[in-house]
């Protein structure tokens, strides 16, 4: 399994800037897609989430609104669109993906550190 993360960048706040990230060795169809973020001295946080059917997603307030999680099932994608970007949104961004069939909501983040597939990060720093 290998995920591939790429599309981070310097941008200013209140621009915008779109994550890729390329997938295989499982089907994004099967899994739950996700994105989370690690800034220096912080803790990993889950900013995307989306069902294995894409018919459900779930933000934290933080992105609410400014975030958007989409995948691709032919190509095997997942994409962040990250909009009004603010300085504290600077950190390591990293795709993953985990087995789950249902619909997700705020405790999809707890089957990520077992069951996860995880991508390297791509860094986003978000400057004044």
């Amino acid at each position: 399994v290998q995920l591939q993360a790429s599309g981070g960048g310097l941008v200013q706040a209140g621009g915008s800037l779109r994550l890729s990230c390329a997938v295989s060795g499982l089907l994004l169809n099967h899994y739950v897609a996700a994105w989370f973020r690690q800034a220096p001295g912080k803790e990993r946080e889950g900013v995307a989430f989306m069902s294995s059917d894409g018919r459900s997603t779930y933000y934290p307030d933080s992105v609410k609104g400014r975030f958007t999680i989409s995948k691709d099932g032919a190509e095997n994608m997942m994409y962040l669109q990250m909009n009004s970007l603010k300085l504290e949104d600077t950190a390591v961004y990293y795709c993953a993906a985990a087995p789950y069939s249902d619909d997700v909501d705020e405790t999809i983040q707890e089957i990520f550190p077992d069951y996860g597939s995880w991508g390297q990060g791509t860094l986003v720093t978000v400057s004044s």
